[in-house]
């Protein structure tokens, strides 16, 4: 714990100045609260700060609602570059135009003197209420194998991968093939770069499906399901954690097929299990995985998309998806030597996890997810937002967030007066 230095009072203290912390001081400032916005980066924008630099949005721009702001630009269907999000963003923050506090990053939170206290390096803030919004990515996963590599080997997260000339000289090792990790594996492979990947269970997904973008239909079933008897439902609390599909908006949007990109040359592999100085080993299940990800949209999305065309009575042709590619398994091993093959740089598309270590109050689970309901935790005055599945799937985006924004600051409001 750092000495208080100087403090700092207010009714709601914000703590995290991404697209759920700014969509919760819009509806802060409409209730005449007074609050702060404290974020540890140097600018607003969360998580989007942290995306490579030919990063687009996965889901089509009319996806991006936030309260009192809806998309308005003139590409709908298109997807956004990752700075034109920041821009969006940093507009929005201009509209809203919340009291701000930049490079502050939150080591301790704690009930004191019947409220909340948030210390930091050079300040200390006292408040009555305090939001949680770090998002659903402030903790890089890197798995232990990491420390086995030799150092001659570059290794980063995608968390700071930013372009391909970034990484040593040489092929380029991609771990995971989440949504980050496909397409890093795509940006590196289109840039000439040798690549080997290792294969996750993450599904993949068409770009498009019976005659809408992907995201039109989640849009369409998360605002308008309930109404004919459809829902996205959690089917566990592990759940919450689960890869999106494997999409790319790049290029004006596609799918990404893992076989195909084999077919061009990336040398595909199971799960990397070990690794030893300059050799690591990968599970011997390529074509098991490989099976695995192109046969879940069909057990998943895929029904429910229909269960609501025929629930809604919409008319939309049938199954419009390319034929599937052939389904020979590529040549693969399970053992790979670093330097051998050239390796330079592995790249760890491994995923993230929440991380609340700073939270010195008793509200998580065993996942280490904030006991709540709809966002108000179990600790008097201390709410949360942008979390996956905090109420709904949407919950950690921008179709999402600013809905459940709107409920704790109702919660907050109510509190307030009583």
């Amino acid at each position: 714990m750092t000495g208080r230095g100087r403090v700092e009072r207010t009714d709601t203290l914000v703590i995290g100045g991404g697209q759920a912390g700014l969509a919760t001081s819009y509806w802060l400032t409409k209730a005449g609260i007074d609050h702060i916005v404290v974020d540890r980066r140097d600018r607003l924008g969360g998580g989007w700060n942290d995306r490579w630099d030919e990063f687009c949005l996965v889901l089509p721009n009319f996806t991006l609602l936030m309260p009192g702001m809806p998309y308005d630009g003139d590409d709908p269907d298109g997807f956004m570059p990752r700075d034109d999000v920041l821009k969006y963003l940093s507009r929005y923050a201009s509209q809203v135009n919340p009291s701000v506090r930049l490079a502050t990053n939150v080591n301790r939170l704690a009930a004191e003197n019947g409220g909340l206290v948030a210390y930091t390096s050079g300040t200390t803030f006292q408040a009555r209420n305090v939001v949680l919004a770090t998002g659903p990515y402030p903790r890089p996963r890197i798995p232990a194998a990491a420390e086995k590599i030799s150092a001659d080997i570059q290794q980063l997260h995608t968390n700071d991968y930013r372009r391909p000339t970034q990484l040593a000289d040489g092929a380029v090792l991609v771990v995971g093939t989440g949504q980050s990790g496909a397409q890093i594996a795509e940006e590196l492979h289109r840039a000439g770069r040798e690549v080997h990947l290792s294969v996750s269970k993450k599904p993949a997904a068409p770009r498009r499906y019976r005659g809408r973008d992907l995201g039109w239909w989640l849009l369409s079933i998360h605002q308008h399901g309930a109404e004919v008897g459809v829902e996205m439902k959690l089917q566990s609390p592990a759940a919450r954690f689960d890869g999106n599909p494997i999409l790319s908006g790049q290029g004006g949007g596609h799918s990404i097929d893992l076989r195909q990109l084999g077919r061009e040359g990336v040398r595909l592999y199971g799960r990397l299990k070990s690794a030893d100085g300059t050799t690591v080993r990968f599970t011997d299940d390529l074509a098991e995985r490989l099976a695995f990800v192109e046969t879940q949209f069909d057990k998943t999305q895929r029904r429910l998309f229909d269960a609501y065309i025929a629930a809604a009575k919409i008319d939309a042709p049938p199954d419009d998806r390319p034929a599937p590619s052939d389904s020979a398994v590529p040549a693969t091993s399970t053992e790979l030597d670093l330097a051998a093959a050239g390796i330079g740089s592995v790249v760890w598309a491994t995923g993230y996890q929440l991380d609340f270590g700073w939270v010195d109050l008793p509200v998580f689970d065993e996942w280490g997810y904030p006991r709540h309901a709809r966002g108000v935790t179990t600790q008097p005055g201390l709410y949360a937002v942008g979390l996956p599945w905090l109420h709904s799937v949407a919950s950690s985006v921008f179709v999402g967030a600013g809905a459940d924004a709107a409920h704790i600051v109702e919660h907050i409001a109510a509190r307030n007066a009583s």
